[in-house]
């Protein structure tokens, strides 16, 4: 089980990367007025976009894991309310992630409406999500 956790919490943290850093390379696409920087950034954002897929996938894979190790050894272990909140976040990074795949083909395609400083604040939102897991998962509250 300590195996599933830990492999769970190196593909959170490789996910994370992605959620972090993929808004901040929009901002510099949607502030350049340069078509070569711009295909670049967008050569940038393909590929991290890739590993953030690879890093949730592993992350969710890992997590399902462990949580059905728990669940085999503790079937109360689902009636926490502290899993389901935790739960609920993680739904919410996931619809955070689609859109993000959403912003990046907006882009693409040269169709993004969305402002320097929209895409500024829009990048904090995965940071709320992980204080909240994090706070859910140590303290159990």
């Amino acid at each position: 089980m300590l195996w599933l956790k830990a492999l769970h919490i190196v593909f959170v943290v490789t996910w994370f990367a992605g959620l972090f850093y993929l808004p901040r390379l929009y901002v510099y696409d949607v502030e350049t007025d340069q078509p070569a920087v711009r295909a670049q950034l967008q050569i940038m954002q393909r590929r991290l976009l890739m590993i953030t897929h690879l890093g949730a996938a592993l992350a969710l894979g890992f997590g399902l894991a462990t949580l059905l190790w728990f669940l085999m050894h503790d079937i109360g272990y689902l009636r926490q309310p502290w899993l389901h909140a935790k739960l609920a976040l993680v739904a919410g990074l996931l619809a955070y992630h689609g859109y993000l795949v959403r912003l990046k083909n907006q882009l693409a395609a040269g169709s993004c409406g969305r402002s320097s400083r929209w895409l500024r604040v829009f990048n904090e939102i995965p940071g709320v999500l992980l204080i909240g897991i994090v706070l859910l998962v140590v303290v159990k509250p």
